[in-house]
C-alpha cells in the first residue's frame, strides 16, 4: 500500500496506490499518483514503535514555489505473502522489490518520523479466492507508520499514513499504538490509510473523527470501507473539520478505491 496525502485542502488514501491533491479555495483540483516501484528506504529501521526522525532545513515561506515533499518507508523487502524481510538499514532493499508507505505533500515538511508496527505473532486464517476459494494460514506482515509535520499556509499539520494488519484485534492494537505516537506531535493531526476495519470501529477505538464515510472495497463494486481519513478532535481546526466533498473514484491501480476528502481550508 502506498497512501499519500496533500493536506490541508484535499486528503486521499487508497491501497497500493493513491491519488491526492491540495486545492486552495476557488482553484481547480490537482492530483498525483504514487508509483508501485521501490526506492531505497530513507529512514533507519528501529523496532518496537521507536521513531526515526529527521528535520528538514528551514522551510520556505508558505506561498513560495517548491517541489512536492515526499518520502517512502519500506515496511518489508520482498513480496507480501511470499518471501520477505524487515529492512535492516537505510538502504536495504535498493534494487529489490519493496512494499511500504509513501506520503506526498505540496507543502514542505519540517519533520519526518518513521515508526514500525509489529506483525501478529501467529499465522492467521485468510480466505483466498484465486483461482478457487480456499483457506490459508498466512504469516502477518510488518507494518510501518510514516508521519510528516507539514508547513502549510494554514499553519502546521501533522499527517500520517499507514496500512494495518488484516488480523482482527491485532490491527486495533496497531491503531492504538499509532494514535499514541501521533499524539506526541503537533495538532491538527490526520491519519490516512487502509486500516483493515470499518469506520465505526476505527472511530470507536480512537475517538478520532472519520472525515469521509464511503465504501472502498472491493474496487469494482465496493461494499465495505477499509480505507479511512481520521481527524484527531484534539486541536482540530474548524476549517479541517468542514468537509465539502467525499469521493471514491474508479482507478485501475488497486483492489481498493481511493478515498478523497475535500475540506474548506482557509487562511487563519
Amino acid at each position: 500500500m502506498l497512501p499519500c496525502a496533500w493536506p490541508p485542502s484535499t486528503c486521499c488514501t487508497g491501497a497500493h496506490r493513491a491519488t491526492a491533491a491540495s486545492t486552495p479555495t476557488g482553484s481547480p483540483p490537482r492530483s498525483a499518483t504514487s508509483t508501485p516501484t521501490c526506492s531505497p528506504c530513507r529512514k533507519s529501521t528501529t523496532p518496537n514503535h521507536a521513531p526515526t526522525t529527521s528535520t528538514s532545513p528551514r522551510s520556505p515561506p508558505p506561498h513560495s514555489t517548491h517541489p512536492p515533499t515526499h518520502r517512502f518507508a519500506a515496511a518489508l523487502v520482498g513480496t507480501p505473502g511470499d518471501t520477505f524481510r524487515v529492512p535492516r538499514h537505510d538502504h536495504d532493499g535498493h534494487h529489490e522489490p519493496c512494499y511500504g508507505i509513501s506520503l506526498i505533500s505540496r507543502h514542505p515538511a519540517t519533520h519526518w518520523q518513521v515508526n514500525r508496527l509489529d506483525p501478529a505473532p501467529v499465522r492467521s486464517p485468510v480466505i483466498v479466492a484465486d483461482p478457487t476459494p480456499r483457506l490459508l494460514l498466512l504469516r502477518d506482515e510488518p507494518r510501518v507508520l510514516l508521519t510528516a509535520v507539514l508547513a502549510t499556509p494554514h499553519g502546521p499539520v501533522t499527517a500520517a499514513a499507514t496500512h494495518l494488519s488484516f488480523v482482527p484485534g491485532w490491527n486495533l492494537r496497531q491503531l492504538r499504538a499509532a494514535i499514541r505516537i501521533l499524539r506526541t506531535l503537533p495538532p491538527p493531526r490526520l491519519l490516512l490509510g487502509d486500516l483493515n476495519m470499518p469506520a465505526g470501529l476505527a472511530a470507536a477505538a480512537t475517538g478520532w473523527r472519520p472525515l469521509g464515510r464511503r465504501a472502498t472495497y472491493p474496487a469494482p463494486r465496493p461494499r465495505v470501507q477499509l480505507d479511512h481519513i481520521l481527524l484527531d478532535p484534539r486541536g482540530a481546526t474548524a476549517a479541517l473539520a468542514a468537509v465539502t466533498s467525499v469521493d471514491t473514484p474508479t482507478l485501475d491501480v488497486s483492489d481498493h478505491r481511493p478515498l478523497v476528502v475535500t475540506v474548506a481550508a482557509r487562511t487563519r
